[in-house]
């Protein structure tokens, strides 16, 4: 069964195509700050074909061409690129520059900023970097209680764009029962990619058409998450399909915001004689027009 939608995003292709394109122009090697997207065969391909992939912007040769990933860096790292003469091209996803702004602004207005999103994550990272004197990490409603700011009229939030919609639904109304004039992003900044691949999941997860094939096949639940620890619910209803579909002799490939193509492709390829079915989830959002409105052309410094 393959569900839709599924594939990249839209801000996934443009950070990859911009690799690519560097490369054909400029030829190798092109360093790129951490992985362009969180997919091993997508960054193994670049680096087959040239591409550099280091940890921290002062391991790039000075005066060398860097590519900033779709995740997004701080300012302390543009600094960092200008000093050492790099020639930068930003391949950061627009809905992520989108947070960045919305930092900025709030924080010039003297509001407290609660970004909801995982610390130790690039995006968030990144985002925090805009305004740290302002900003405060929150990851669980816990934390949320935990809360103290200087002045409870004068609070807003933002999110990590990876997050889920269920996992951020129960900290936004905590925030909102703790501050009453708490102010929101203007539009949601949760990724809509993310948000239509999660809702096939769940969607398939409900379905009656596991019945379906009687096929003794191996099930394969492709990890797509792997780097997305969050994601715990969804990885929970992936291994809970994954038994029934064994039980049903069925494979599933599913969706991903940055999936293993490739992986996918070979599956399909090697797998003929299989009777695979489409199951189309894109009613649950208007996934389509949504998605192509992330993109932009990239910014180069």
């Amino acid at each position: 069964m393959l569900l839709t939608p599924r594939g990249f995003c839209a801000g996934v292709m443009r950070a990859i195509d911009v690799v690519r394109i560097a490369l054909e122009l400029y030829g190798p090697p092109i360093y790129v700050r951490k992985e362009i997207v969180h997919n091993r065969y997508v960054v193994e391909e670049l680096r087959a074909s040239g591409a550099v992939c280091v940890e921290e912007i002062d391991a790039i040769p000075e005066g060398a061409r860097a590519i900033f990933s779709a995740h997004g860096v701080s300012p302390a790292v543009r600094r960092v690129a200008e000093q050492r003469r790099l020639k930068v091209i930003d391949a950061t996803c627009p809905l992520v520059t989108k947070v960045h702004l919305e930092a900025i602004k709030y924080s010039r207005l003297g509001y407290t900023i609660v970004l909801i999103g995982h610390r130790e994550h690039e995006e968030v990272v990144g985002t925090l970097g805009e305004a740290p004197e302002s900003t405060v990490i929150v990851e669980t409603i816990d934390d949320v209680d935990r809360l103290q700011v200087p002045d409870p009229a004068k609070v807003c939030y933002l999110t990590q764009t990876t997050l889920s919609l269920d996992e951020t639904r129960g900290i936004v109304a905590k925030l909102r029962e703790r501050f009453a004039a708490i102010q929101g992003p203007p539009a949601q900044d949760i990724c809509y990619a993310t948000q239509n691949r999660q809702l096939a999941v769940r969607a398939a997860h409900r379905s009656a058409i596991f019945s379906w094939w009687s096929d003794p096949r191996i099930a394969q639940i492709p990890s797509v998450w792997s780097k997305s620890p969050r994601r715990a619910e969804y990885l929970r209803i992936w291994w809970t399909m994954q038994g029934r579909l064994i039980r049903a002799g069925c494979m599933v490939c599913g969706p991903s915001r940055s999936p293993p193509g490739r992986p996918l492709r070979r599956i399909l390829s090697r797998n003929s004689s299989l009777r695979f079915v489409v199951k189309d989830f894109r009613s649950l959002r208007n996934s389509g027009s949504r998605e192509r409105t992330c993109v932009s052309p990239c910014r180069r410094i």
